[in-house]
């Protein structure tokens, strides 16, 4: 843990210490209903940070939004006897927006904790959709990652459907309702969702992970799954169910300033279970995963090219996990963009990186890299 001898109101930007060591604070946790995905997350980031280049300042929001200074053992934040892990108590610290302070405030002293640059390793609201990129832009800290646009663009289904069908790129048929309407005219919300027919999956509009998801059916179904998805998000995303191949591919910044680079594909069988939801993404054996994927030479190199596509239709940094399905006639459905996809030990954004030859210590190298190449400003 580094030293917090630092006074307070210290015009020091960063953190380097005399070791030369580049101070990196890594976020996770927060009030989002992902809480512990992103806690299972920053135990394999912490992981693969490399103590003789980085001093980590592991950073967890509990889920009542406080920030406290976490522990630096990868192992407390790993699923326990299917338990998942959550942000214990600890010192409290909040990061300064006055860009002349240059790091966290820590509350208890009131010295302060220099940063070099963040890798927010958060999901869902307050984290990936640009609130938290907002916060330590103000601050003069540079991130992993997109931007307040990329990321508030992509955690909304609504805008980043309409994005990325503006570029081109085929996306499945959707209606959107919100509270508003569910609660003023129900059966015009039924009647313009009945157009989209059956199967439909109902989503949180800001959501991630598959929670809040529900597959509808039948039509008597409905009620009770957009009751579900509202109780998470105030504005809901029905779309029309795709029968395809689930397909992967992920994109991280090019090194040395380089244009984006797409990895080789992967694929997601889902086993036991109907659909690719919460259980089946984070319980082991609930998946079978091809990395590479069994495609063919040109359908792969279309989900590559495709992916690129999203990646800039949306302008995202840093990295991000582009979603498909690959239909039995070989065409492509774009299903999402994900700015801060998972990292934990199941993940597919770093299997498909180690399977083009980029490990995960290279991988989350090259990301912090680039985020310190960035800088701050307008992204």
């Amino acid at each position: 843990m580094p030293t917090r001898s630092e006074p307070a109101g210290s015009p020091r930007r960063g953190g380097r210490g005399e070791d030369g060591r580049v101070r990196v604070l890594v976020l996770f946790g927060g009030r989002s209903t992902e809480h512990s995905v992103s806690c299972l997350s920053a135990g394999s980031v912490l992981d693969a940070l490399d103590r003789e280049v980085y001093d980590v300042v592991p950073v967890g929001i509990r889920r009542d939004g406080a920030w406290v200074l976490a522990g630096d053992d990868p192992d407390a934040f790993a699923i326990v006897d299917g338990v998942l892990p959550e942000v214990a108590d600890g010192s409290r610290v909040v990061l300064a927006p006055d860009p002349t302070v240059g790091g966290l405030l820590v509350r208890d002293d009131g010295s302060v904790l220099g940063v070099d640059v963040a890798f927010p390793v958060l999901h869902g609201p307050y984290g990936e959709d640009g609130t938290v990129q907002g916060l330590l832009e103000m601050a003069g800290v540079p991130y992993v990652g997109s931007g307040v646009l990329a990321s508030a663009a992509a955690m909304d289904k609504q805008h980043m459907k309409s994005l990325l069908a503006a570029a081109g790129l085929p996306v499945a048929p959707a209606e959107v309702v919100t509270a508003a309407e569910w609660g003023t005219d129900a059966a015009a919300v039924r009647a313009r969702v009945g157009r989209l027919g059956l199967p439909v999956f109902t989503k949180p509009a800001r959501g991630g992970s598959s929670l809040g998801i529900s597959k509808v059916t039948a039509a008597d179904q409905l009620d009770a799954a957009l009751e579900t998805a509202l109780g998470d998000d105030p504005k809901v995303l029905v779309e029309a169910a795709v029968v395809g191949r689930e397909v992967e591919c992920a994109v991280v910044a090019g090194a040395g300033g380089g244009l984006p680079e797409a990895s080789v594909p992967g694929e997601i069988r889902v086993v036991g279970r109907d659909w690719y939801d919460f259980e089946a993404k984070y319980l082991d054996g609930a998946t079978e995963l091809d990395v590479p994927a069994r495609l063919p030479d040109e359908t792969a190199e279309r989900v590559r090219e495709m992916a690129l596509v999203a990646f800039a239709a949306l302008d995202c940094e840093g990295l991000a996990r582009v979603d498909f399905f690959v239909l039995d006639n070989g065409s492509l459905v774009v299903n999402e963009v994900n700015t801060l996809p998972g990292f934990t030990p199941t993940s597919m954004y770093p299997r498909m990186w180690a399977a083009s030859g980029l490990a995960y210590p290279a991988l989350v190298d090259r990301l912090v890299t680039a985020a310190l190449d960035a800088g701050t400003g307008l992204r």
